[in-house]
């Protein structure tokens, strides 16, 4: 009984090269591999990106309405950027203005 395993195995082990070397030859002829679920995924992950970013504004804004009525919202500041940033209360601070329009302001 173990000679025939052994047989069986041996056979196996020998003839396993020609699996291969039949995908070899196969492989270059496949079709390659599809982008459509990448770039969709991107482009899903885009527009779920620009829907929060409209709920985020508008919900700034409903706050700002309910505590200053009547008033015109000031633009939002930026959500992830803690840098220096030029616009305050919706206008151009004066150290950042020309010379000229820093004198009529």
């Amino acid at each position: 009984m173990s000679r025939h395993f052994w047989r069986w195995y041996a056979d196996r082990q020998f003839h396993k090269w020609e699996k291969t070397v039949l995908w070899d030859m196969v492989e270059p002829y496949r079709p390659p591999r599809s982008f459509a679920p990448l770039v969709g995924t991107y482009v899903a992950a885009f527009y779920t990106g620009v829907v929060g970013a409209a709920v985020t504004e508008q919900l700034y804004k409903e706050k700002y309405w309910e505590e200053h009525p009547g008033e015109a919202v000031p633009i939002m500041p930026p959500k992830f950027y803690w840098g220096p940033w030029r616009v305050m209360n919706g206008e151009v601070p004066r150290f950042i203005q020309s010379p000229e329009e820093a004198k009529t302001a």
